[in-house]
């Protein structure tokens, strides 16, 4: 598979409204213990972490069933209305150490507007499957 297609396939899960066809990319893209990590968690996050006196709390989910747990969510909160569509912005940029950056966009379905966007780090196992995905979302300070 290559970059672009592993980019389109990434971004599609996110795009996923069927339970079933959305694990089975997850399962398909990432290995098994594989984690996503949210680098730069938005700002009130952010604000009631700090309240408490703690830095930014660390944000992270593990596993196939996280993931699905987290995809699931993404999507019931962001797409679910019809409003929005994740896409690629752009071609995916192959860096070393078996690393592939995806940026991202959100926009509105009806005139394309951007409403947020992102990039991910995604780092493979030899087997061709991420094993960590470290998420940066713009606009988040």
């Amino acid at each position: 598979m290559s970059n672009n297609d592993i980019a389109t396939r990434y971004v599609a899960l996110w795009n996923e409204a069927e339970p079933t066809a959305r694990r089975a990319l997850i399962e398909e893209l990432f290995a098994v213990d594989g984690a996503q990590f949210l680098v730069d968690p938005p700002a009130e996050i952010r604000k009631a972490a700090a309240e408490l006196a703690f830095p930014a709390p660390a944000l992270a989910v593990h596993g196939h069933d996280a993931l699905d747990r987290r995809a699931a969510r993404a999507y019931e909160m962001f797409l679910a209305s019809g409003e929005y569509v994740f896409a690629a912005a752009g071609p995916a940029v192959e860096l070393p150490a078996n690393t592939l950056a995806v940026a991202w966009t959100m926009t509105r379905r009806d005139d394309g507007t951007p409403a947020g966007g992102g990039l991910d780090l995604l780092a493979f196992d030899a087997d061709g499957r991420i094993v960590s995905d470290h998420q940066f979302i713009e606009g988040s300070r």
